[in-house]
């Protein structure tokens, strides 16, 4: 049984997360001889504050960016 970790950035829809969930069900199938009831597939939404590039948050770095 596949199971699959998705971090993304919050801010998606459920209907982008929902196309989503169908074409990585349709690759893990296709590549990995399954079934689409055997996949099991986790989105981890995470906010700007909790993720960092270069040792900075995305918030911190998006803020910087935005001050003059």
């Amino acid at each position: 049984m596949p199971i699959v970790t998705v971090a993304l950035m919050e801010g998606r829809t459920q209907e982008q997360k929902d196309a989503m969930f169908a074409r990585v069900t349709e690759a893990l199938c296709a590549t990995l001889d399954c079934q689409p009831e055997q996949v099991r597939i986790r989105v981890e939404d995470m906010s700007d504050g909790d993720f960092a590039v270069a040792g900075k948050s995305v918030a911190r770095s998006n803020a910087e960016r935005e001050s003059p």
